[in-house]
């Protein structure tokens, strides 16, 4: 089974390119959805008991928990060494029990593959780009964003074109779903040598 790690900057388009992967027939691990569902499970005690008053009837509060870790980069580093081997754990018993099925290709959907050192976990990487101002448009875009913050989430992520550069194939989700859906076959067909656009259920 070949493990195709998805990533790509923030506002990239890379949460619809990983549905395209789903609606393809590929088996998607997306690490943002292990997170929430980590933090109204298992997850949630470890959180408390690192930072007292960041849970609520079991489940952790993300907006009490953002203002205690946010700000403070120690507390992000004690958060993400409670957090990045639970996700990791998730993501190695979905590759095995795909393994065990059969699958040809599966995709671990990581944002910061980059970052924290996932490409050794995963065969091939697919990168998710656009323009700068797409981008900006996207993410300006979304409820409660600043410019202020954006930039900081960027300064914090590797840059696109270091991503590309890295990449064993690039997605530009700039020119619309249909294109990127078509790379997105193309992507699938390539490692898997099923060329039809239609793999497995």
């Amino acid at each position: 089974m070949i493990v195709l790690g998805l990533t790509g900057s923030i506002g990239m388009g890379k949460s619809a390119t990983a549905k395209m992967f789903a609606e393809a027939g590929v088996p998607v691990h997306d690490s943002d959805e292990t997170v929430h569902r980590l933090y109204s499970g298992k997850a949630a005690p470890l959180v408390e008991a690192a930072f007292p008053g960041t849970t609520e009837a079991g489940v952790v509060d993300r907006v009490k928990l953002a203002g205690q870790v946010l700000a403070d980069p120690a507390a992000l580093k004690k958060l993400e060494a409670i957090i990045h081997p639970l996700v990791r754990a998730d993501a190695d018993a979905f590759l095995e029990k795909h393994r065990a099925a059969g699958a040809p290709l599966a995709v671990l959907d990581i944002p910061l593959l980059f970052e924290t050192g996932g490409r050794n976990r995963v065969d091939k990487v697919v990168v998710v780009t656009a323009s700068p101002e797409i981008q900006r448009e996207r993410v300006l875009a979304r409820p409660g964003m600043s410019e202020e913050k954006f930039l900081s989430i960027l300064a914090k992520q590797v840059p696109d074109a270091e991503k590309r550069r890295q990449a064993d194939f690039i997605i530009d989700t700039g020119n619309g779903f249909e294109a990127a859906r078509k790379a997105v076959g193309a992507v699938i067909g390539e490692l898997t040598g099923d060329k039809s656009g239609r793999h497995g259920s």
